[in-house]
């Protein structure tokens, strides 16, 4: 099922703490533009269609990366790409789009997610995997 923008928005914008949409769509762009570097073929399609239109486009016309990024360097490219931000609240801002995205996923296609990326985005999910 899609979200509504307004519902993914409101979601993103709780688990962030952020004090408008605004913020909360700044981070959905940018984490969604790295996330769809990473994903290929039919489960970013299939995400896309679990996404608000706008978004959707975002996850399917990405930024490039030449590699996979660790857990740890897609936090790092957050920060990049988010004015005045640390690695810190970066990794608030991931994780309160990537919670969400997990939520519109479900299980199976958040299964098949991760299978495209590398260890450790289970947590930046909110879905920690047993080791």
């Amino acid at each position: 099922m899609t979200l509504r923008r307004q519902a993914f928005l409101e979601q993103v914008k709780e688990r962030g703490e952020y004090t408008g949409l605004q913020e909360a769509e700044r981070a959905a762009r940018v984490v969604l533009a790295l996330l769809g570097a990473h994903l290929v073929g039919e489960v970013r399609a299939q995400l896309a269609a679990r996404l608000p239109d706008d978004f959707a486009l975002i996850l399917l016309n990405p930024l490039h990366s030449a590699e996979p990024l660790p857990p740890e360097r897609f936090v790092r490219a957050t920060a990049a790409w988010i004015e005045g931000a640390t690695e810190q609240t970066a990794a608030w801002d991931v994780s309160a789009v990537l919670s969400t995205v997990a939520d519109a996923a479900g299980d199976d296609l958040l299964g098949q997610i991760m299978l495209q990326l590398p260890a450790g985005y289970d947590l930046l999910f909110g879905h920690p995997q047993p080791s």
